[in-house]
């Protein structure tokens, strides 16, 4: 689905004003940077599926 460094935008803004985030690990869970404050969250897969609107990369 998603690969390692694939930049994906959600439906909703970040609270610092960003909306894409940068793939840092693919498993079971992702783990996620936010491209605008570098803010790092680790996401189970099925949430992330319901989040993501489109993918830039």
């Amino acid at each position: 689905m998603y690969q390692e460094n694939d930049i994906i935008v959600f439906k909703k803004n970040h609270p610092c004003g960003g909306n894409s985030w940068k793939v840092l690990r693919v498993g079971v869970d992702y783990k996620l940077e936010c491209t605008t404050c570098k803010r790092i969250i680790i996401i189970p897969r099925y949430e992330l599926n319901k989040k993501v609107k489109k993918t830039k990369e």
